[in-house]
């Protein structure tokens, strides 16, 4: 095992199973630098340098780059908001009621962004036409609002001539 031609492959080895590692767990950084220590060992291997120096080369590339991208990842981990997926993205957005959601299970209308959807009052209670509302659950193809602030007037949608 500890001919240079077994060590070539074993580096290689190891680069691509960090690399993989790092694909299935996306955004971690942990990995990657350990790939990356281990792509140089395999350089070096290739080369004809001693094993030492490859493990050496290994250990130091692999901490200096884990070092390097710590920061990294804990700034992307503080900007990691769960936002979800699809219509679950707009749980927590504001939202101005264009159709008065009369309450007891109603639907109104609402305008999230630039999107319209049916609405329906979290409480039970009726909503007026222009009210700011906060989006509190999606429900089908509805949303489940509240509402959070003063009277606004309607944004009505641009007329196509």
């Amino acid at each position: 095992m500890d001919t240079p031609e077994t060590w070539r492959w074993l580096w290689l080895m190891a680069a691509f199973a960090f690399a993989i590692g790092e694909m299935a767990s996306p955004g971690s950084f942990f990995l990657l630098p350990f790939a990356l220590g281990a792509l140089v060992a395999t350089v070096l291997a290739f080369a004809g340098v001693a094993v030492g120096v490859e493990w050496i080369a290994f250990v130091t590339v692999s901490i200096a780059i884990l070092v390097a991208f710590r920061p990294l990842a804990r700034r992307l981990d503080l900007l990691d908001d769960d936002l979800g997926v699809g219509s679950r993205r707009l749980i927590g957005q504001n939202a101005t009621v264009l159709q008065e959601i009369p309450g007891r299970g109603e639907l109104g209308l609402v305008r999230v962004h630039r999107e319209e959807w049916r609405a329906e009052s979290l409480d039970g209670s009726a909503i007026p036409l222009g009210a700011a509302v906060r989006v509190a659950d999606i429900e089908g193809t509805r949303v489940i609002v509240s509402q959070v602030g003063e009277i606004a007037p309607p944004q009505m949608p641009p007329q196509r001539s």
